[in-house]
């Protein structure tokens, strides 16, 4: 098999979460591209079964499955409908959610929402992720989507921050367990990539301060994850495991 014959996921089943929109249906079209069956999850079903239609017309193997990842029963039911494709081979960990406002503004239920959604969620699918590899008798791949802001900081997205910051110690703590049942743990940190959710923000007056304390001094756009995800998904990644790999064209190496 040569070098880049290894990033492709032929045969494969891939779980994508949060794939209703944004990176999460990017990185189901990236997914069927390179071979993968692919099974969407989301709350929003009516948006997953459009995405499937576009997957599936453009030749691909595409399945729509409904996802609460704060809700443990919610999620054993999702693993529970894919089981005639057999246990995923690779689950990418995408959903989450943020809640935009000064600290001292930010109220509990905007804390548990983020907290609920961007770590508790990504601990519950990782876990039932692993626990049904481990019963089909094979290895697999885990990538949770986290950010940049599990390293830094910045205003007005605390409980965000702070939710990202966990997902990258729950990759490293589930990567050290997993390792010896051949099942990989780890987490890519986009920097500011410009999506649908954020692309008035990031192209205004203010975006423009943002992207001038970026030392690339542009956004990431999804195709530049394209890259980093195949690694961690596929077996050109066989080695890694409690990996951070940031995509932020330098951000976190920028001075302070």
């Amino acid at each position: 098999m040569s070098a880049l014959d290894r990033f492709r996921l032929d045969g494969k089943h891939v779980l994508v979460t949060g794939a209703s929109s944004g990176l999460g249906a990017h990185f189901a079209q990236l997914l069927v591209g390179a071979g993968a069956r692919v099974s969407v999850a989301a709350r929003r079903t009516d948006k997953l079964e459009a995405l499937v239609a576009q997957l599936r017309q453009a030749g691909g193997e595409a399945r729509a499955v409904a996802l609460d990842v704060t809700d443990p029963q919610s999620v054993g039911r999702c693993f529970d409908a894919l089981a005639d494709w057999g246990a995923p081979d690779v689950v990418v960990n995408n959903a989450g959610v943020t809640v935009t406002k000064p600290v001292l503004q930010q109220t509990p239920d905007d804390y548990d929402q983020v907290l609920d959604t961007n770590l508790r969620g990504v601990w519950l699918v990782a876990t039932e992720a692993g626990r049904r590899m481990l019963a089909a008798g094979k290895g697999g791949s885990i990538v949770n989507v986290a950010s940049i802001l599990g390293e830094r900081v910045a205003g007005g997205v605390a409980p965000y921050a702070i939710s990202k910051a966990g997902v990258l110690q729950l990759t490293k703590a589930l990567a050290l367990e997993l390792a010896r049942h051949g099942i990989r743990v780890n987490a890519l940190m986009p920097g500011y990539v410009v999506t649908d959710l954020n692309r008035d923000f990031l192209l205004s007056e203010q975006g423009d301060k943002v992207k001038s304390r970026i030392p690339s001094r542009r956004f990431g756009e999804p195709t530049d994850l394209d890259g980093p995800l195949l690694l961690l998904a596929s077996d050109a990644g066989a080695a890694m495991s409690g990996s951070l790999l940031a995509v932020d064209g330098a951000h976190l190496a920028s001075s302070l």
